[in-house]
């Protein structure tokens, strides 16, 4: 009877959104891996301006975040996913002209914006359709379609490249935008219900494009992105340093599967027991795993850092994005949902390119020693930030049951 009680996760409108991100984070992988040669090769593009390409996706993914959770209700958050994905497939198909490489930059940074466009509003549905009590089980389910692409998109990305042209890649990834579009037609969302009391308020306000609520979590978010981006964009070149090569094209396989394996019940934990239960072990895992990468010499080490990275910034990226969600009012989710994004893309995209001046003075063990570190004093951080009131609320909670 119990088991009969429990609100469904796993319906059908959740597996169309879960897919829809997935489709879109493996087309966003699997041309980040190979727009940068792309462009040297075919348009003779300089490496600064191949890295411009690569990175400008983000910056138009931020902007398209920022703008657009402001706007989801107004347009309907349905109607701005099969927006942001018919523009996205569009802009997937623009690849194709060749207007040199002001052109090419111009259309990076427009797929970038539909991608912060149809990300903000599938993360924004998911938050919605997911029942209140399952909540960070929901998103953290939701969060591996993700994972997933991460893992995937840059090995399919890098086998294509090897053995066929980029155009092919360009017509599998228009081939993965139609089908996203398709499958997004059947989702049903249900209609919000805004009071004129909780409508968003006209102007331009901060607040018309940031939720407060979720800033302290999405300041923890930064941080631990941005600790995170050194190992998404230096890993082969440390690997390189220590002639671990083959190894290192099996990291982000073992990150993926450690997510995977753990989201299901760190999701669970956190909606039975609260945040803290999660957060705290995940800040000491992912510490213990970027010390552990610093000290790499052989194989066993570097893939076992990867689990340990896995376990601990994995789960709390899908952590951080509930707490989000659980703190802010329905009507608000969207840019709940646009804030904790926006900090997850300003750590990552923004990440490599500062420690890009650390690294000549540091070397890449020694800055993942201080990003360890760093790490661990975030833990302080989110302590004060948002521990400390998840504590007490869950105190209250107790009573409450007691009594």
């Amino acid at each position: 009877m119990q088991q009969a009680a429990k609100p469904k996760l796993w319906t059908k409108d959740f597996i169309i959104v879960s897919s829809v991100n997935f489709f879109i984070t493996l087309i966003f992988y699997l041309l980040m891996v190979t727009i940068g040669v792309y462009a040297v090769e075919e348009y003779g593009a300089t490496t600064s301006q191949a890295g411009l390409i690569t990175g400008i996706f983000i910056i138009g993914s931020l902007i398209g975040r920022l703008l657009i959770g402001r706007f989801i209700n107004a347009i309907g958050r349905k109607n701005t996913l099969l927006i942001g994905l018919v523009f996205f497939t569009l802009a997937t198909l623009l690849y194709f002209v060749d207007f040199g490489v002001p052109f090419l930059l111009a259309n990076r940074l427009i797929h970038g914006f539909t991608m912060g466009m149809a990300g903000t509003a599938s993360g924004t549905i998911v938050a919605q359709i997911i029942p209140i009590t399952r909540k960070a089980e929901g998103i953290g389910y939701f969060s591996m379609s993700a994972t997933l692409a991460t893992a995937i998109g840059p090995f399919i990305g890098l086998s294509l490249s090897q053995h066929t042209s980029f155009q092919v890649i360009l017509i599998f990834c228009v081939a993965l935008g139609i089908i996203g579009v398709l499958t997004a037609l059947f989702i049903y969302v249900p209609k919000l219900e805004i009071s004129t009391k909780t409508a968003e308020v006209k102007g331009f306000k901060l607040s018309s494009f940031i939720e407060p609520n979720a800033v302290p979590v999405a300041i923890i978010t930064l941080l631990v992105a941005f600790c995170y981006s050194s190992v998404l964009s230096y890993i082969n070149f440390y690997a390189i340093e220590i002639d671990l090569v083959s190894t290192a094209s099996f990291f982000f396989l073992v990150y993926a599967v450690a997510v995977l394996v753990s989201r299901p019940f760190t999701g669970r934990l956190m909606d039975s027991k609260g945040a803290n239960y999660i957060m705290y072990p995940t800040f000491i895992i992912f510490a213990g795993g970027m010390l552990l990468l610093s000290t790499a010499t052989n194989s066993f080490t570097l893939l076992l850092s990867g689990i340990l990275i896995g376990l601990g910034f994995g789960n709390m990226q899908s952590s951080t994005q509930a707490i989000a969600v659980k703190l802010t009012p329905p009507h608000r989710m969207g840019l709940a949902t646009s804030t904790f994004f926006i900090a997850l893309d300003a750590g990552l995209g923004f990440g490599p390119y500062l420690l890009g001046y650390i690294i000549p003075k540091t070397g890449y063990s020694t800055l993942y020693v201080i990003l360890g570190i760093t790490v661990l004093v975030t833990t302080v951080l989110y302590y004060f930030l948002h521990g400390k009131k998840e504590h007490a609320a869950m105190e209250e909670l107790k009573k409450s049951k007691l009594a």
